[in-house]
């Protein structure tokens, strides 16, 4: 028998937590936590809608801890476990690797916060593992394992405010219940996706195989998109002033040897610039919020421009963003593109660089297209497509050598087709052309842009 010494803090009609002491005939002392979730009522036995946390005080050691799968941010609520590094019955440190998990965005590796023996391993690989979900049980070393999980849980101590009650239980303790630990294992670093996430050469004709991790979340993400009525606009710029700009930035880069990168391609100028035009037209940085209704529904105004580009990776697209790029250099965005071009290559980009993306210019140029169809992603309201340079003939008023009259003529011109997409419940078509004009103005005449740079 156990004789459970209970105190409980109602902090308000769904959310009490118990502190409790338990003994039992061997004299083995236990402090513990209790949540009970606000679906059940109070029962003298333990049930599994107690989450249960037990800090030891003395015997016994070698406890078994359930170790949770960590929220790696962005709304992930699964991960596919892509390897695992430890079998049961493994010694395991602290910060040794225990698997490598898949999500939408990247690999990650998660390591352990514990020392002690691999005891189960709750998922095979492939399977997709639940945020907040037991990923494996480990037998601890010792009790410290166990007082420090409980120490950084997430369990907030109780408000002066609180009310407080005794009671005392005696009864038996029901063996076999689940026990949920509320640390958060640590998560170190990204790490190249496994054979999973490669494009499979077995595809054959009739053969139904699943969507791959990064498929899903397009299913979803382009599925949320159908809901917003999209605007769309196209033009073309001329690069010609451009393309001698940036060969004078690269024979600069060539002298100089305090970068990173040997040369810059045109995306960081195009970044730039987008930026600089963007300042005048803020609401395209913005997003909708509870566009549920129209009664309810806000804008949202972001003074950073965290700006998405498109990247293709091992493991199909994914869209980074560049932070802050209004108070960057062209030299610092092409800084962060190397960056993410280093990390894409080992499918490891880190998971900090897909938040808080506030709007999207894609460069699908560098294989080929001219016009294009962008999709808005539902925390944005404007997106920009880049096709491919061509060098095309235009009719251009040119001064006559013999003359000096001015003649019209056809010379070439290299041209980049720009497409648009635009939230029509919030954003005009004529916005979209009047921000296209401005973009195109300091492309198309460099001496602006660089009037504007601080």
């Amino acid at each position: 028998m156990f004789l459970r010494s209970f105190n409980v803090f109602r902090l308000n009609q769904n959310f009490q937590y118990f502190s409790h002491r338990l003994v039992n005939n061997k004299r083995t002392k236990c402090n513990s936590i209790f949540i009970k979730l606000p679906t059940n009522p109070y029962l003298k036995k333990f049930n599994p809608t107690y989450y249960v946390r037990d800090l030891h005080t003395s015997y016994p050691n070698n406890a078994v801890v359930p170790f949770l799968l960590a929220d790696i941010g962005e709304g992930i609520t699964e991960c596919e476990v892509v390897q695992w590094f430890i079998q049961p019955g493994d010694n395991i440190s602290e910060f040794d690797k225990i698997c490598e998990v898949q999500s939408d965005k990247a690999s990650v590796e998660i390591t352990s916060r514990y020392t002690g023996v691999i005891k189960k391993l709750h998922y095979n690989v492939g399977e997709m593992a639940k945020v907040g979900n037991p990923i494996v049980d480990i037998e601890t070393d010792s009790s410290n394992e166990l007082e420090s999980s409980l120490i950084n849980s997430e369990v907030s101590p109780p408000s002066p405010s609180a009310q407080v009650q005794s009671i005392n239980i005696t009864e038996p303790l029901i063996s076999g219940e689940k026990t949920h630990t509320l640390a958060t294992p640590a998560v170190r670093r990204v790490a190249p996706a496994g054979k999973e996430a490669q494009p499979s050469k077995e595809i054959v004709e009739d053969k139904l195989v699943p969507l791959s991790f990064i498929q899903k979340s397009m299913f979803k993400t382009m599925s949320r998109s159908l809901k917003i009525p999209h605007f769309g606009y196209s033009d073309e710029y001329i690069l010609d002033d451009i393309i001698a700009s940036r060969n004078l930035i690269n024979d600069y880069i060539t002298r100089n040897n305090q970068f990173s990168f040997n040369k810059i391609s045109f995306m960081p100028i195009f970044i730039k610039s987008f930026s600089v035009a963007l300042k005048k037209f803020p609401i395209l940085n913005a997003c909708v919020i509870d566009d549920d209704d129209a009664n309810t529904a806000k804008l949202k105004f972001r003074r950073s421009h965290n700006i998405g580009i498109a990247m293709d990776t091992p493991g199909g697209l994914v869209v980074p963003n560049i932070k802050n790029v209004q108070a960057k250099s062209i030299f610092e965005i092409a800084s962060d593109i190397r960056r993410l071009q280093e990390a894409r290559e080992k499918n490891a980009i880190p998971p900090n660089d897909f938040q808080e993306g506030t709007i999207t210019l894609s460069n699908i140029g560098n294989i080929g297209g001219t016009s294009l169809s962008p999709v808005i992603v539902s925390s944005e309201v404007c997106i920009a497509a880049i096709g491919k340079l061509q060098k095309v003939p235009r009719f251009e008023d040119v001064k006559d050598e013999v003359t000096g009259q001015l003649v019209e003529k056809v010379v070439g011109k290299h041209v980049i087709p720009v497409s648009f997409s635009a939230d029509h419940r919030v954003i005009d078509g004529a916005t979209v052309a009047r921000f296209s004009q401005e973009w195109k103005n300091l492309l198309e005449n460099p001496i602006l842009l660089s009037a504007e740079l601080r």
